[in-house]
């Protein structure tokens, strides 16, 4: 999405080593919400301890805990039940665009990288046809190009000015500068030496802040050992919360993984979700998986119908000159 590829007071370690599953995270906001500190066995207040599976009963100590396991166990396994449920329900419904619309042609934003660009003077995410557009002055003449089409700021000169800018706005808690940044330190670019640790506290940063991409490359990193150990578990869970906020290529590759473990059902509604939001890998997914007889004729039509809605949202008279003009501006 971003033409440059451009971290809470823990670091990305610890907060990977603490990361819960999905489920439990849920149950474990459920607990952090209530201000109950009484011993579901005694009745005593200042009850810290936790249920451990369902997070949302509280014990003086593990006496009680074990007291009242027995009587618990039927409303323990209810909560779980239930927040499976919830988790399933908000996994597999279609999530808003990662991106809004262009805020210059107020045009849906494509979900390619190259249909759009990120501005480090202003922190606006514009589309490839209003950045490759020529601008113009309140008379109506041709200006020097060489500009923010959005806040008319002339572009950086030198990387130190670029790096200057994308400072700027992570100390504004932009969370495209702080993703950017991660992404410096993980490839080593911009002058920056590899560091695979730094990336991921940059990319919790950003997640933190609801910047899908961020969470999409944490699922990277635990899926390819980069900065830590290879956990297909805390890749998936990653993975989900990135898909939850419109990343698409995370939700392509939980469609992936739904498939290679047998669960066609599962990967048919990812990738189905994945189309809607414009993602072409998961048409052709489908498409295989139909002429594999894992998926049916209907099911393929409605990807295709799906594409073609998104394309219709976001193709433009403007950005296919862009792209015409300039293969870097292809946008679908």
């Amino acid at each position: 999405m971003n033409n440059i590829n451009i971290s809470n007071n823990n670091t990305a370690t610890n907060n990977d080593d603490n990361a819960l599953g999905v489920i439990e995270q849920l149950q474990t906001m459920r607990v952090a919400d209530t201000n109950v500190s009484i011993c579901a066995n005694c009745g005593k207040e200042g009850a810290k301890n936790i249920c451990n599976k369902c997070k949302q009963v509280k014990y003086c100590n593990a006496v009680c805990k074990k007291v009242h396991k027995k009587k618990h166990k039927k409303d323990c396994e209810e909560h779980i039940r239930l927040a499976a449920e919830l988790h399933e329900e908000e996994l597999f419904k279609q999530p808003p665009p990662a991106e809004k619309d262009c805020p210059i042609c107020f045009v849906r934003l494509p979900t390619l990288d190259n249909g759009s660009k990120y501005m480090t003077c202003c922190g606006k995410v514009i589309c490839s046809g209003c950045d490759y557009a020529p601008l113009y002055d309140d008379q109506g003449n041709e200006v020097d190009n060489e500009k923010c089409p959005f806040c008319r700021t002339p572009v950086h000169d030198s990387d130190e000015e670029l790096l200057e800018r994308v400072q700027n706005r992570m100390e504004k808690d932009d969370p495209i500068a702080l993703y950017n940044i991660g992404c410096y330190h993980r490839d080593g670019s911009y002058g920056f030496p590899q560091d695979y640790h730094k990336a991921l506290e940059h990319f919790h940063q950003a997640g933190e802040l609801s910047y899908a991409n961020a969470y999409c490359d944490i699922g990277i990193a635990y899926e390819n050992g980069e900065g830590v150990k290879v956990n297909k578990k805390k890749a998936n869970y990653y993975y989900e919360l990135a898909a939850i906020r419109g990343n698409v290529s995370a939700r392509y590759n939980l469609g992936i993984e739904e498939e290679n473990e047998g669960n066609m059902d599962r990967a048919l509604k990812h990738y189905m979700i994945a189309v809607g939001a414009g993602d072409s890998d998961s048409v052709n997914s489908i498409k295989r998986m139909y002429t594999n007889g894992q998926a049916t004729k209907e099911d393929y039509m409605k990807a295709l119908q799906l594409y073609q809605e998104y394309l219709g949202e976001i193709k433009s008279t403007q950005r296919d000159e862009a792209a015409a003009a300039d293969e870097d501006y292809q946008y679908y």
